[in-house]
């Protein structure tokens, strides 16, 4: 809303201009001559206002009198002046800020190597570059895609880079210099955008992680096809946590807790270090959930995690409660 309200003042100030110049000329318009028919009118006085504060100048009025003279050269000149500053000003802020803006993008773009592209500001964006910050990725590592211009604004206010449009438009995408990225978050309002959106990424960055969230599990396996390495189902996750939460809530408190990043519990990934091949995965210090081998994930108890491999990667719980070790926060 910044520029329509910046906008709005330089009217009010060229309206209230007009106004006082109008009210000037109707208070000495015996001193002013019309060359059609000798007298001023009040819209003979609005006309000779407007095209003297525009710098127009037709010259079919014109004071006579030395007192209307003075007024014009003492008054009306500041006021036509400033008329035109505030004309001129409005133009010249509009391009200063549209060339500060392509300056930063301009320069963002030749530093920006392996950043996350967000596609959607929406709740679950918005989630998503919280967990990003969270785990300490800078703003200008963020790049938001969004179609909604108060997302963009909402984006852009929170520090982080903004591209505005569609993000199953290639252009847009490129703009947000996808084919850098390192890892690329869907997280639009519409299954079947999510689905062009992932069509589009993977023409444009095959190499790139992309996390994808639906709305319906029918959809999580099109997803999937679509170039997706990770598909959330959003419903379907809220409905099993409330299911669970109905005999177990102290379950859910803790699946929050490994969600939420920073305190209490967290659920993390990490490559095996060279001391630790060979050996039992929960020799390694911390509670292993999960091995990924080959690209594949094996849950703790499969026969093949029983030792670990050269470029095996853990999925464990760490804690970070500076109190008990472990500890999770009463279920509310």
């Amino acid at each position: 809303m910044a520029p329509v309200l910046a906008i709005a003042r330089r009217v009010a100030i060229a309206v209230a201009l007009v106004a006082i110049n109008w009210a000037i000329v109707m208070v000495e318009r015996d001193g002013y001559q019309d060359s059609y028919d000798g007298s001023v009118s009040p819209v003979d006085a609005l006309y000779y206002t407007t095209v003297t504060l525009s710098t127009t100048g037709y010259g079919d009025i014109t004071p006579v009198t030395t007192a209307a003279r003075l007024t014009n050269a003492l008054l009306v000149t500041p006021m036509r002046f400033l008329f035109v500053l505030v004309l001129v000003g409005t133009t010249i802020q509009v391009l200063t800020e549209r060339s500060r803006d392509q300056f930063k993008v301009a320069r963002w773009r030749s530093r920006v190597q392996d950043h996350v592209v967000v596609c959607g500001y929406g709740t679950k964006g918005r989630s998503a570059v919280r967990a990003l910050r969270q785990r300490d990725i800078a703003p200008d590592q963020i790049v938001v895609v969004e179609t909604d211009p108060d997302g963009v604004r909402q984006a852009a206010s929170d520090g982080l880079v903004t591209v505005h449009g569609s993000s199953t438009s290639d252009s847009v995408l490129r703009e947000a210099e996808v084919g850098k990225a390192r890892a690329v978050i869907v997280a639009v309002s519409r299954d079947d955008t999510a689905v062009l959106t992932t069509l589009t990424i993977r023409q444009l960055a095959p190499d790139a992680t992309v996390v994808a969230a639906v709305r319906e599990s029918e959809n999580a396996d099109l997803l999937t096809q679509s170039g997706a390495d990770s598909v959330i189902t959003s419903s379907d996750a809220a409905g099993r946590l409330l299911g669970l939460a109905t005999d177990s809530p102290r379950t859910v408190a803790v699946v929050e807790d490994l969600i939420a990043v920073g305190t209490g519990l967290d659920l993390l990934e990490r490559e095996v270090t060279p001391a630790e091949v060979g050996r039992d995965p929960q020799s390694t210090g911390a509670p292993v959930l999960a091995v990924v081998r080959a690209g594949l994930t094996l849950p703790y108890d499969h026969p093949e995690c029983t030792v670990l491999q050269p470029g095996d990667r853990l999925v464990y719980v760490a804690s970070n409660n500076a109190g008990t070790p472990g500890a999770v926060p009463p279920h509310q």
